[in-house]
């Protein structure tokens, strides 16, 4: 049983939740960030939902659980739970931040704080999950010093009835758990716009106009990967956040930007931070080629990469039959490398060579 301790960490105190907490509460609980990636919520939730909550937590803190209330200047600022401790001395943590304290680290310090406080009373493991499109949920659990671990797929159900894959973190006690920040940031404001293309992070919204340039005969005479259904584009789409967070690969949507209207997709992927190298990716939908979305796309990419991250080299591989991709590149600053023989799989059986091109960090 963890004992009602008062815990103090920077800003925040962390104390047992108090009835006077439930109008913040409410406000925190019916926001639609909350409803959305915390289905069990009861919705609407109204101010006995809170009460109840306060009121059952003196039973939860007896069962051997902890709940606590956030406060940062004195007003309520969210909550955390951390589940009794199992026979292996393994516990499950929570959070939720109120919508006017979002965005000031409240739940990564909070976080780290009940981790910390929780290995000092006997616990040797806590874990944490995210959903995969919950991308502030899987900040605080890098940003509080947890391991990813893996993945859970369709492990929970949300309110629109679909199961939803959540990402799996822990912390062990007694190792180093420095904070993580994104190798890949996101762009800022979200987007990279030159005035002619706009580059967005991939939505779910995006998926079948994604999954039809994919079938287009002129786009996958070249992809190396077998086609997948509309579901898996969508669940692909659905893992953009999390990919570019835990710093695995960037996927954009390529746009028209006067009419907004999906005109391709180009990623950053094979992020190597030990060798300082990812390699660039793309296609386009055949109405909007000839009018340099691609060059422009391949170059708006290659200049946020080389500004905004650490890596020192970016690398493309194109079919040797691939002209246009070839012309791309060049426009673009790359410079061919050589010729891998043979790697890449066609869909008649045979094997085209590899032509490998590179771009370098500007020197400064």
């Amino acid at each position: 049983m963890f004992p009602r301790d008062v815990i103090s960490a920077g800003p925040l105190i962390l104390r047992p939740p108090v009835e006077d907490d439930a109008e913040a509460i409410v406000k925190m609980c019916d926001d639609p960030v909350a409803a959305r990636f915390l289905p069990s919520l009861p919705r609407p939730y109204e101010h006995d939902h809170a009460l109840a909550y306060v009121r059952e937590a003196p039973g939860r803190w007896e069962a051997g659980a902890a709940r606590y209330a956030i406060a940062r200047g004195g007003r309520p600022a969210g909550l955390l739970w951390l589940g009794a401790p199992d026979r292996w001395g393994a516990s499950d943590l929570g959070f939720l931040v109120a919508p006017w304290a979002r965005g000031a680290g409240v739940a990564a310090t909070a976080a780290r704080a009940v981790t910390d406080w929780a290995f000092d009373h006997g616990v040797r493991r806590v874990e944490l999950q995210s959903e995969v499109e919950n991308v502030a949920g899987l900040r605080v659990a890098y940003r509080a010093g947890f391991v990813e671990e893996g993945r859970r797929r369709e492990a929970r159900r949300l309110r629109d009835g679909r199961f939803a894959d959540y990402v799996v973190f822990a912390r062990l006690k007694g190792e180093a758990a420095p904070a993580v920040e994104p190798y890949l940031p996101f762009p800022r404001g979200g987007e990279l716009d030159d005035g002619v293309v706009r580059l967005t992070p991939m939505e779910p919204d995006d998926a079948g106009d994604f999954h039809r340039m994919l079938a287009e005969p002129s786009v996958a005479e070249y992809s190396v990967t077998p086609p997948g259904t509309l579901d898996d584009d969508v669940r692909r789409c659905r893992y953009t956040g999390y990919w570019w967070t835990s710093g695995q690969r960037a996927e954009l949507a390529i746009r028209d930007a006067a009419s907004g209207a999906f005109a391709g997709h180009i990623q950053l992927m094979q992020v190597a931070p030990v060798l300082g190298q990812a390699m660039i990716g793309y296609s386009l939908l055949p109405g909007f080629r000839g009018r340099g979305f691609m060059t422009r796309a391949v170059r708006l990419l290659v200049d946020w990469t080389f500004a905004r991250t650490a890596l020192h080299r970016i690398v493309a591989g194109t079919d040797t039959d691939n002209t246009a991709s070839h012309a791309v590149l060049e426009r673009a600053g790359f410079q061919r490398e050589g010729v891998h023989r043979e790697l890449l799989p066609r869909r008649d059986g045979t094997r085209a060579d590899d032509l490998h091109w590179a771009v370098l960090r500007p020197a400064r």
